[in-house]
């Protein structure tokens, strides 16, 4: 390696995404990681793009919506996991936390060559009220409802309210896809693997 080349550290700050934890107030059977999170994040997002395409008529590009998700939470490697009761305490703090989150998105991208940049704004400052964002913001709740199901599997009773509340506001997007996925693929995230088999 010349070591006279300039050299960036976007994907190397990225891959310390494997080291921010979720969930951090409350205890944990099995910790989750936001690099871990958000692959799953982009694999059920893509679900989601696909049940809507062809079962309700959508048009959404399906493989743009996983790509969108597998960057959703890269600012967190410069903010750190803030979690949701704090996040939503009230619209202050809310708005205060949404500027924060830009201002790291920004520093992100400095972190790049100049002539890439753009094409790495349009992954980390995409629309969140457009029916991709939609389908990300979907996709983030139905893992952490997964997230809930699992804990309070192995016997972590921490996890009843937050199941509770995560699945008022899943119920409340009122998506047809988000509703076909809990209707046709929820349950069998509760299943051992001797029973999915």
């Amino acid at each position: 390696m010349d070591r006279n080349m300039e050299q960036y550290s976007f994907f190397a700050f990225l891959s310390r995404m494997r080291h921010i934890y979720r969930w951090s107030l409350m205890r944990n059977v099995t910790s989750e990681n936001i690099q871990e999170h958000s692959l799953q994040v982009a694999m059920i997002a893509h679900g989601l793009a696909v049940i809507k395409n062809k079962y309700f008529n959508g048009g959404v590009n399906a493989e743009k919506v996983a790509l969108l998700a597998i960057y959703h939470d890269s600012n967190e490697t410069i903010t750190g996991d803030l979690p949701t009761p704090i996040k939503y305490f009230n619209p202050g703090i809310q708005s205060a936390y949404k500027d924060l989150e830009n201002i790291s998105k920004e520093k992100l991208l400095t972190l790049l060559p100049a002539g890439l940049r753009e094409e790495y704004r349009n992954l980390l400052f995409y629309d969140e009220q457009s029916e991709e964002g939609r389908i990300i913001k979907a996709a983030d709740r139905l893992c952490a409802y997964v997230k809930c199901m699992e804990e309070l599997k192995a016997g972590n009773g921490e996890f009843q309210k937050a199941q509770q509340a995560t699945l008022k506001k899943i119920r409340k997007m009122d998506l047809p896809e988000v509703n076909y996925f809990m209707d046709h693929f929820i349950d069998n995230f509760s299943l051992t693997l001797d029973e999915l088999n």
